[in-house]
């Protein structure tokens, strides 16, 4: 490695590595600590609930000589089992926890299949445990064990976000993929994962990755000693094209186990967790990528919780409706409504409705205004920062999205979806790609990917990319993530995406 880095950093970082590490410990120790806590609430709390403060004993269906335990001691066995369950599966590592939908997931699935066991020792052995007892345990303790590992993850989001509880990433691999990694990772600090530095091969060595100020460290031969120079524990090769035969069965041979990890960073981007699956093949462990499936059960299901959860909204909103609709009547001319032809599932137009935020003749002044647009970093829609056709009380609702509330009743028609991509203008799909008309296999949304990621800020590519990935990614776990994320931004002031 070159004397100017080993200068650079002196082995400073080095000697703080085993501080930086021990945050997982931390962390995963007050998880267990808190798990504790919210099970010693919840079961005896679900205890006295349905027995009271009595000493009431598990029943027997049949005679034996030992005497039947308390429900005290009863209710210790089943918080010992489920903070078993809880380790057993898995759910305070640190591969999982801080981003990502996996840490529920185990959580979840541990605590059923735990009163699942229970359930069928308690049949075999004719053990009559309450039910009511423990249909109040069961659901009462996956609930506050999410909200309790919630509120954590919002405590360490925080913390990375300050660039603290993350780990130091070495990239590995060609200048292109390091450069394409690197500006993925910087985009989203809270998954936990900072970028110090960078090794490529010695043909396309350069100062800093391209576009970014990360330093190249060396060679894809220096690898151990940049991570001693950065204090780096975890390795990210993010090609291996460019890299030596087994360049990277040595790098993995070189990393401390349990404290150093090493990172496979597909060139993919956007494939979601679902679709990705290992398989031995001859010896290989291949990476099987699926493709996309839109299966009818999946269609039926966001068809019905955008059918009730819009209804339920128009319910609920309808006197903040009636109240911008006088306010829009009230403040200037024209229509309360604005109809606009967009293209939605399938390629088809219908008209989306949205309380008119602008000027009667906006359309007419648009040719003018985009003339202006030039360097806004997105070539295909048209964004302008204070737009002049905006009228006062559109500015308002614009603030915090309430000029969209009206397309529920898009929803409820079935022309559009709660969540899914931007429903484009006609005259924005005339300049599509032929790729990007996949985005057309789902519903529009009145929010999705693309708006709460930055907004209007994002440039074209970015737009596509986005929506892209949440049309062949979809779940439903993934769209409640994505209503609460626009909840939270449209109480934030800003731009919204139209």
């Amino acid at each position: 490695m070159s004397s100017k880095v080993e200068k650079s950093f002196d082995g400073a970082s080095a000697r703080t590595t085993p501080a930086r590490q021990s945050w997982r410990k931390g962390y995963g120790r007050r998880l267990f600590i808190t798990d504790l806590l919210v099970l010693v609430w919840v079961v005896y709390g679900s205890q006295i609930a349905w027995f009271g403060n009595g000493s009431a004993q598990v029943a027997m269906s049949y005679d034996i000589r030992i005497t039947a335990p308390s429900y005290w001691v009863a209710s210790a066995v089943l918080i010992l089992l489920w903070m078993l369950a809880l380790a057993a599966n898995d759910t305070r590592s640190d591969r999982i926890f801080g981003s990502g939908n996996a840490e529920y997931v185990r959580v979840t699935m541990a605590s059923l299949n735990l009163f699942g066991i229970v359930a069928i020792v308690a049949f075999l052995a004719k053990i009559d445990i309450a039910r009511g007892y423990l249909l109040i345990a069961l659901p009462a303790g996956i609930l506050m064990l999410l909200v309790s590992r919630w509120l954590w993850r919002q405590w360490l989001v925080a913390k990375r976000l300050g660039g603290n509880y993350s780990a130091r990433v070495l990239l590995v691999g060609s200048s292109a993929s390091v450069a394409a990694i690197a500006r993925e990772l910087g985009r989203s600090r809270s998954s936990g994962y900072v970028v110090v530095g960078a090794c490529m091969p010695r043909e396309q060595l350069s100062s800093t990755v391209p576009g970014t100020d990360i330093p190249v460290l060396g060679s894809v031969d220096d690898v151990r000693d940049a991570m001693t120079a950065v204090g780096a524990d975890t390795v990210a090769v993010t090609s291996t094209d460019d890299l030596p035969p087994n360049k990277v069965k040595e790098i993995s041979w070189g990393l401390e186990a349990g404290r150093q990890h090493l990172v496979i960073a597909p060139s993919m981007l956007d494939i979601a967790g679902p679709r990705i699956h290992t398989r031995p093949v001859a010896g290989l462990p291949l990476i099987h990528v699926e493709t996309p499936r839109f299966s009818a059960g999946q269609r039926f299901l966001k068809r019905a919780v955008d059918l009730v959860a819009s209804v339920l909204g128009v319910i609920v909103l309808s006197p903040l409706l009636l109240v911008l609709t006088v306010l829009v009547s009230a403040t200037s001319m024209g229509p309360v409504f604005f109809m606009q032809t967009r293209v939605g599932y399938h390629g088809r137009e219908f008209k989306m409705i949205k309380f008119r935020s602008m000027v009667v003749n906006a359309e007419e002044l648009l040719a003018d205004l985009r003339a202006k647009q030039r360097d806004s970093g997105n070539e295909v829609l048209f964004k302008m920062k204070d737009d002049p056709r905006i009228t006062g009380i559109g500015r308002f609702m614009r603030k915090y999205s309430l000029d969209e509330l009206p397309q529920l009743f898009n929803v409820i028609g079935g022309s559009m979806s709660l969540v899914g991509p931007r429903p484009p203008l006609p005259s924005e799909v005339a300049l599509y790609a032929q790729h990007v008309h996949r985005r057309f296999l789902a519903k529009p949304g009145i929010t999705g990917l693309w708006q709460v990621s930055g907004r209007s800020s994002l440039s074209w590519e970015e737009s596509v990319r986005l929506d892209l990935s949440y049309v062949e990614n979809w779940s439903m776990m993934g769209d409640l993530v994505i209503i609460g994320k626009t909840a939270k931004a449209a109480l934030a002031p800003g731009d919204t995406a139209h």
